[in-house]
């Protein structure tokens, strides 16, 4: 896959995590420079923000399920001045698969005590495999963050 291809491919991304929680009655907005957040989510009734990273990557079919690989900037995973979550999404078969939704300091926390991703340059990569609807990531069971939307409860207007 190209590099162009994969900005296609992240900002569809982007764009399908958009509509999940606007189907969720949260409002969203893209910001105009992109300085790490890809979204803010927002609701109106009670001022509750959020800022939201997503990363999305293309499945590779196993014999057993599948696998994805995802780059997270060391940067991004260290700043603390407001949370992020961050959205996993996957790609497979020519269709959104998975969504995997956590907060920045649990996956701080899996990073730096569970030992989980490889160090690569300035990035943490996580390498994950998905069988029978279950999520590894180095040994490390992230099906409990499997369309985890609990933080967002759906909003009725």
């Amino acid at each position: 896959m190209s590099k162009k291809f994969n900005l296609f491919v992240g900002k569809a991304g982007q764009l399908y995590v958009m509509s999940e929680f606007l189907m969720r009655g949260w409002n969203v907005a893209m910001p105009e420079v992109d300085t790490g957040d890809d979204i803010f989510v927002v609701e109106d009734e009670n001022d509750t923000f959020f800022r939201i990273q997503v990363k999305t990557a293309q499945a590779i079919d196993r014999q057993n399920g599948y696998s994805v690989q995802f780059n997270i900037p060391l940067y991004q995973l260290e700043e603390y001045n407001t949370a992020i979550y961050y959205v996993f999404l996957i790609r497979r078969k020519n269709q959104w698969s998975d969504i995997i939704l956590m907060p920045q300091l649990k996956l701080y926390d899996m990073i730096h005590i569970d030992k989980i991703g490889a160090l690569s340059g300035n990035n943490i990569v996580l390498y994950c495999s998905i069988q029978n609807n279950k999520i590894t990531c180095s040994k490390t069971d992230f099906t409990p963050y499997l369309n985890n939307f609990n933080d967002f409860p759906i909003i009725e207007h």
